[in-house]
C-alpha cells in the first residue's frame, strides 16, 4: 500500500483541541501582525532606496507564506465547528472571531502590502512576464484591497472594521441557532402515527428514539428508570434531514406531516420556543436585520448603492438588473411546466382524501405519483445504490473520464469520527495529486446540509522550498448505516455526493500552484458551482447507473424497469423545483438590492411579494424559511444564490459537449480537465468555459436537460445576454 505522502501535510485529529488551535491561530495572527508592523510604506523609503517590482513580489509571496500557519488553524477550527460542534469548540471559535476579523481588515487595508502590489501592476513589462497564474492573484488582490477599504479615510476604515468584526459574529450565532433549534426538537411518536413509514425510515427513527434517550439523560429531564421504562424501538421524529425527509415523504398521517412541516419552516423563529444552553432565545429575526444593515452600511462606505452590488462586483453577472432579468426570464420558462407539475400532484392528492393540495403534501403526494406513474419508489430503489458500491463507481467513473485512480488509506490516517473515510488520487502515471475526506452521514453536532471544504490548497513557495498538494473535506448528511447494511442511499443522496465530488475534483484535480487562484479559490462565485452540477449528469445517465449500483443483499444490477423509470422520472417536477430555486434567488438578490435596509417585516413582505410573483403553491402565514437561509445569512451566497442557476446554465451547456462526443470520451474528458478543472481561478470563468465550449454559453441545454421548451423571444433575449456578458 503506498504510503501517505508528506506532502500532504495531513492534520492529527487525534491530538487536535480548542485550546491548542486557539494558540495557534493567536500566534499564527501575531507573526502575519508582526510581519506587517515591519513592512515600510513605499512612499517613506528614500529615492535610492525604492524597492523594485520584483523585490515587491518577493515581499508579497513571504506574507502569503507566513498566513499559511492561520489558514491551517483557523480552517481545522471552522471545520470541527461544523462537523463536531460542542460548547467548548463552538466558545472557542466565537472568540476568535472577532480578532480574525480584525487582522482580515488590517490586511485589506494596510497601505504599505497594497502598495506592493501596486508596484508589481504598475511596472508594466514586469507583470506581462508574470505566469498567468500569479498575474491574475495579483489583479484579484488588488480588487479586493478595494473592497477592503483600502482607500478610505482612517475614521472610515474604522467604521468597516467594526462593521466586519459584527458581521463574522452574527452570521457564526445565526448559524449555530439553526444547528440549536435542529437538535432540540423531537417528538415521540406512537404506533399510530407510524403508518406508511418504510424499513429504513423505521430504522432512521428508532435511531433518533436512542439518541433522545441518551441526550435526555444526560440533561437529567429523564431518569435511568424513566429510559428503561421506554419501548424498544422508541419511535422519535427529529428534524434531522433524513429523519424529517422519510416522514415528509411516507407518513400517511396527514396531521405528523403538518406538525414536522411548522416545527421545520419555524426554525429560529418567533414561534420557536426552543433556548441554547445559556437560556437565549435562538430566534434570529434581528440578527436577519441587523446583517442587512451592517452589509448596506458597508456597501455605503465602499461608494455602492447596496450590498448587491458589492456582491456582483466580484461575480461573473454584472448588475442586479441582468441577474433579475436572468431569473424572471427562466421563471417564465419553467411556468408551464411547474403548472403541469402542480396539477398532476392535484389530481393524485384527491385520490387521497387531500381537497387542498398543503406543503406538507407536496413530498408524500409526490412519492406517490412516482409509484403510480413511473412505478418508482425510491425506497424500492435504496438498496441498489449500497454507499460502497456508488462510491467504487463514483472512482471508477472519474478514471474513465480523466485517467485519474483512487485509493483508501482510512486506517492510516487520523480522522476526526470513526465514519470518515480518508483517501489520495493518483494521476494515471501515479503521481500524487491530493488527498480528501470523506464525513457522509448525519449526526448530532454536525450542521445540516452538504459541501466541500477546500482545507488545504496547491501550493508551493521556491524561498524555502515548501511545497503542499490540495486536501478537501467533503461532508453530507445521508442515510447513516443501519441494521448491520452499508447506508443506503437515495438516489438524491446519490446526486449530492456526485455534486460534491465535482467540487473536489475542481479543488483537486488544480495544476496552479499559487494558492489564492489554485483550485476553486479566485473563481467567480457564480461559476464555481459548474463542475459540482456538471459532475451530476454522471448519476443520471444508464451507463454511470450501471457502475454505481447494484443490489445490497444479491449483488444484481438495477433491473431494466427500475433504470428506465428512474431515467423516466429525471424532470419529474422540474417546473415546480426550479420556481423554488427561483423563488430563494429572487429574494435573496432583492432583500440585498433594498435601500434603505429592510427591517424583518420587510424581509418577509420581500419574501411574500416574490412568492405572489413565482410561486404557484400557497405558503402558510407562519413559514419562516429565511429564518433558516443559511446560504445567504451565515454563508457566502449574500446576493448570490441565483449562482445556483447560472452556473447550471454552463454546467448544462459544458455536458452536451459530451452528449455529443460520447459521455466517457476521454478526448473530451481530457479536454474539460485541462481548461477548467486544472486552471481554477487563474482565468476569468468566462475565459476558461469558452476555451472549453469554443464559445459562449447558450441556455439551450439547460432549457433541455430541464424538459422545458424554449420560447424563440427567450432565446433570442439570451443570445443577446450570452454575447454580451459571456455566460
Amino acid at each position: 500500500m503506498t504510503a501517505i505522502s508528506p506532502a500532504l501535510h495531513l492534520v492529527d485529529f487525534d491530538n487536535v483541541s480548542p485550546a491548542t488551535l486557539q494558540d495557534q491561530v493567536r500566534s499564527a495572527i501575531d507573526a502575519a501582525n508582526a510581519f506587517l508592523d515591519t513592512m515600510p510604506a513605499l512612499d517613506s523609503l528614500p529615492a535610492d532606496r525604492q524597492i523594485s517590482a520584483e523585490q515587491a513580489l518577493a515581499d508579497v509571496m513571504s506574507f502569503d507564506h507566513i498566513n499559511l500557519a492561520l489558514d491551517r488553524s483557523w480552517g481545522i477550527l471552522s471545520h470541527l465547528n461544523s462537523v463536531m460542534s460542542n460548547d467548548d469548540i463552538r466558545q472557542v471559535h466565537h472568540e476568535l472571531l472577532p480578532k480574525l476579523s480584525a487582522y482580515g481588515t488590517r490586511v485589506g487595508q494596510h497601505q504599505p502590502l497594497f502598495g506592493r502590489y501596486q508596484a508589481i501592476k504598475n511596472d508594466t513589462a514586469f507583470f506581462a512576464a508574470l505566469e498567468p497564474a500569479r498575474a491574475r492573484a495579483i489583479e484579484l488582490a488588488l480588487r479586493s484591497f478595494e473592497l477592503s477599504g483600502v482607500a478610505l479615510p482612517k475614521e472610515e476604515q474604522a467604521a468597516f472594521a467594526d462593521i466586519q468584526s459584527k458581521l463574522s459574529t452574527l452570521s457564526a450565532t445565526f448559524s449555530d441557532h439553526i444547528l440549536d433549534a435542529t437538535q432540540a426538537y423531537a417528538l415521540p411518536l406512537s404506533q399510530a402515527q407510524l403508518a406508511g413509514l418504510t424499513d429504513s425510515g423505521l430504522a432512521l427513527l428508532a435511531d433518533a428514539g436512542e439518541q433522545y434517550k441518551t441526550r435526555e439523560l444526560a440533561r437529567g429531564t429523564l431518569s435511568q428508570a424513566d429510559v428503561d421504562a421506554l419501548p424498544t424501538p422508541y419511535y422519535v421524529a427529529s428534524l434531522n434531514i433524513p429523519v424529517y425527509l422519510a416522514i415528509m415523504t411516507h407518513a400517511d398521517d396527514r396531521d405528523l406531516r403538518e406538525t414536522l412541516y411548522r416545527a421545520y419552516v419555524t426554525r429560529a423563529s418567533e414561534f420557536d420556543t426552543h433556548t441554547n444552553a445559556k437560556g437565549e432565545s435562538l430566534n434570529n429575526a434581528d440578527i436577519m436585520s441587523q446583517i442587512l444593515q451592517l452589509r448596506e452600511q458597508k456597501a455605503k462606505l465602499l461608494g455602492f448603492d447596496n450590498y448587491a452590488e458589492v456582491s456582483l462586483s466580484t461575480k461573473m453577472a454584472d448588475s442586479v438588473t441582468e441577474v433579475e432579468d436572468f431569473l424572471r426570464n427562466l421563471a417564465t420558462q419553467a411556468t408551464p411546466a411547474a403548472q403541469q407539475d402542480l396539477a398532476q400532484l392535484q389530481t393524485c392528492a384527491q385520490d387521497y382524501g387531500i381537497d387542498e393540495l398543503q406543503p406538507w403534501d407536496s413530498a408524500y403526494i409526490a412519492e406517490k405519483v412516482k409509484q403510480s406513474k413511473f412505478s418508482l419508489s425510491q425506497e424500492e430503489i435504496r438498496p441498489y445504490f449500497p454507499l460502497p458500491k456508488v462510491i467504487s463507481g463514483l472512482f471508477a467513473i472519474v478514471e474513465r473520464l480523466y485517467g485519474i485512480k483512487v485509493q483508501e488509506h482510512s486506517e492510516s490516517v487520523s480522522r476526526w469520527h470513526d465514519d470518515v473515510r480518508f483517501y489520495q488520487l493518483f494521476d494515471a502515471d501515479d503521481t500524487l495529486l491530493g488527498g480528501f475526506y470523506f464525513d457522509l452521514f448525519a449526526r448530532s453536532g454536525k450542521r445540516g446540509g452538504a459541501w466541500m471544504s477546500g482545507f488545504q490548497s496547491r501550493y508551493r513557495h521556491e524561498a524555502t522550498e515548501h511545497q503542499q498538494l490540495p486536501v478537501c473535506f467533503m461532508v453530507g448528511n445521508f442515510t447513516p448505516a443501519l441494521d448491520g447494511k452499508p447506508s443506503l442511499l437515495t438516489h438524491d443522496e446519490v446526486l449530492t455526493l456526485f455534486h460534491e465530488f465535482g467540487h473536489g475534483l475542481h479543488h483537486l484535480l488544480t495544476q496552479v500552484t499559487v494558492g489564492d487562484v489554485a483550485g476553486v479559490n479566485g473563481v467567480e462565485w457564480d461559476a464555481v458551482e459548474l463542475p459540482s452540477q456538471f459532475m451530476e449528469n454522471w448519476a443520471w445517465d444508464s451507463e454511470g447507473i450501471a457502475l454505481i449500483s447494484s443490489h445490497v443483499d444479491t449483488d444484481e444490477p438495477l433491473p431494466t424497469d427500475k433504470l428506465d423509470a428512474l431515467l423516466a422520472v429525471k424532470n419529474f417536477q422540474s417546473g415546480m423545483q426550479t420556481l423554488r430555486q427561483i423563488e430563494f434567488a429572487l429574494f435573496d438578490l432583492l432583500i440585498h438590492a433594498h435601500t434603505p435596509a429592510l427591517d424583518y417585516e420587510g424581509i418577509l413582505a420581500t419574501l411574500d411579494a416574490v412568492r405572489r410573483d413565482v410561486a404557484l403553491m400557497h405558503t402558510p402565514d407562519y413559514n419562516r424559511f429565511a429564518n433558516g437561509f443559511s446560504h445567504i445569512f451565515a454563508g457566502g451566497y449574500a446576493a448570490g444564490y441565483y449562482s445556483y442557476k447560472w452556473a447550471e446554465l454552463l454546467s448544462a451547456d459544458a455536458f452536451s459537449k459530451f452528449e455529443e462526443d460520447g459521455i466517457f470520451n476521454p478526448i473530451t474528458g481530457k479536454a474539460f480537465r485541462e481548461t477548467i478543472l486544472s486552471v481554477g481561478g487563474s482565468f476569468p470563468a468566462k475565459t476558461n468555459f469558452e476555451n472549453f465550449r469554443g464559445r459562449s454559453a447558450s441556455i439551450d441545454a439547460l432549457l433541455r436537460h430541464s424538459g422545458f421548451v424554449a420560447t424563440q423571444g427567450m432565446q433570442n433575449t439570451d443570445t443577446t445576454h450570452s454575447t454580451r456578458e459571456g455566460i
